[in-house]
C-alpha cells in the first residue's frame, strides 16, 4: 500500500511541475496576510520604538496587521540574515539601520550577505544621534573631565554598547583613539539590557542612541556629555557636539524599511508611499522629534544609493576596530 501511495506520488511530480508557480500578489492586492517587521534589537530600544509606531500606521493604512519581530545579536546579522533568506513577497520586512547594513559587513570576516544585493531597500525614515552618557553620581560634569578621569587611571572606566559590532562600539572606539584614553568595553544584546545595568550602577558609561536615554537625563539619573550629530540636538541643546569639543567624531544611526532582493517594484512603491503617509502624520512627527529622530535630512536619491554610500564611509572606521 505503501509502494503504490509512494509511486502515485512519484508519477504525479511531473505534472505538478509543469504547473505554473503560484504567483506573488499583486500590489493592488498586497499585503495579503500579516506582515512581519524584523528588528535588530531587543524591545525598547529606539529601533524597537520606531517599529512598532510604524506598524501601527502602516496597519492602519493598510488594512492588514503589521507585527514587530525582534531578531537581536551578532550585530544585526541574525535579523539581516533571516531577511535576506525570506520570501520577497512583501510579507516578511526589516527596520533596516546602521549596524548590520553598514558596519556588520565589515567588520566580519565572513559576513552572511551582501548589503546592497542581497536586498531591496524601500523608504529611508530618518537618524538618530548618538550619545556619551555618565551617571550623575560619577561627579563627571563634562567630556573633558571624562578624558582627564580615563587619563588619570588607565583601563579603570568602562562603558556599555549594545553589542560588538554596534555604532555604540565603533563610534566609542573611534573616540579612545581620539583621546587617547583606555576604557572597558561592555558589550550587551541591545540597548534595552545594557540601560539597565546603567540605571542599576553596574557600568558607569554609555555610548548609546540619544532617544531612549532621553529619560534617564530627565530623571537626573544620566549626564550627556557630547553628542555625535553636526549640530546641537534640539532635544539637548545644552550639549555640545564631539566636534565643538575637538573631536572629529560625527555619526548618524539611520533608519528605513528593507525587504529581500527581487521585490516587486509595485509593491515596493506602494509600501514606500505607505511609509511617506505615514511620516507626515502629525502625531508621528511629534513622537519621532520627542524621541530626538530626524525625519528632514532625506537620503540623496534611491535608498538602496544611500545604503551603499553608508557602507563605503564606514568601512575604514569599522576596519579599524576589526584589527584591534
Amino acid at each position: 500500500m505503501y509502494r503504490r501511495r509512494f509511486l502515485h506520488s512519484a508519477l504525479m511530480l511531473p505534472l505538478l511541475a509543469g504547473l505554473p508557480a503560484a504567483a506573488p500578489a499583486a500590489a493592488g492586492e498586497w499585503p495579503t496576510q500579516p506582515v512581519h517587521i524584523l528588528v535588530s534589537f531587543p524591545p525598547g530600544g529606539a529601533s524597537d520604538l520606531v517599529a512598532r509606531l510604524l506598524a501601527q500606521h502602516l496597519s492602519e493604512d493598510l488594512g492588514q496587521q503589521f507585527v514587530v519581530e525582534n531578531k537581536p545579536g551578532a550585530a544585526g546579522t541574525i535579523a539581516a540574515n533571516a531577511l535576506k533568506v525570506a520570501p520577497a513577497d512583501g510579507h516578511t520586512l526589516m527596520l533596516s539601520n546602521l549596524t548590520p547594513f553598514s558596519i556588520a559587513p565589515s567588520l566580519l570576516a565572513d559576513a552572511p550577505y551582501d548589503p546592497v544585493a542581497d536586498f531591496t531597500h524601500v523608504s529611508y525614515i530618518g537618524g538618530t544621534h548618538l550619545g556619551l552618557f555618565v551617571r550623575q553620581d560619577r561627579n563627571i560634569a563634562d567630556l573633558a573631565a571624562f578624558v582627564a578621569a580615563a587619563k588619570a587611571e588607565p583601563g579603570v572606566l568602562d562603558y556599555g554598547s549594545s553589542g560588538v559590532g554596534s555604532w555604540g562600539h565603533v563610534v566609542a572606539e573611534r573616540f579612545k583613539a581620539l583621546a587617547g584614553v583606555s576604557i572597558e568595553h561592555i558589550p550587551y544584546q541591545g540597548s534595552g539590557p545594557m540601560v539597565l545595568d546603567f540605571r542599576a550602577d553596574v557600568i558607569g558609561a554609555i555610548f548609546d542612541a540619544v532617544p531612549q536615554n532621553l529619560p534617564l537625563v530627565k530623571e537626573g539619573v544620566a549626564v550627556p556629555l557630547a553628542v555625535s550629530a553636526k549640530e546641537r540636538l534640539e532635544t539637548l541643546p545644552d550639549v555640545p557636539t564631539f566636534k565643538e569639543l575637538g573631536y572629529d567624531l560625527e555619526a548618524e544611526n539611520w533608519l528605513g524599511i528593507s525587504a529581500p532582493a527581487g521585490l516587486s517594484p509595485d509593491i515596493a512603491e506602494k509600501l514606500d508611499a505607505a511609509v511617506k503617509r505615514a511620516l507626515e502624520k502629525p502625531e508621528v512627527a511629534a513622537r519621532f522629534s520627542a524621541w530626538g529622530i530626524d525625519v528632514t535630512a532625506k537620503a540623496n536619491g534611491r535608498f538602496a544609493d544611500f545604503v551603499t554610500a553608508q557602507y563605503a564611509a564606514w568601512k575604514t572606521p569599522v576596519e579599524a576596530v576589526r584589527g584591534q
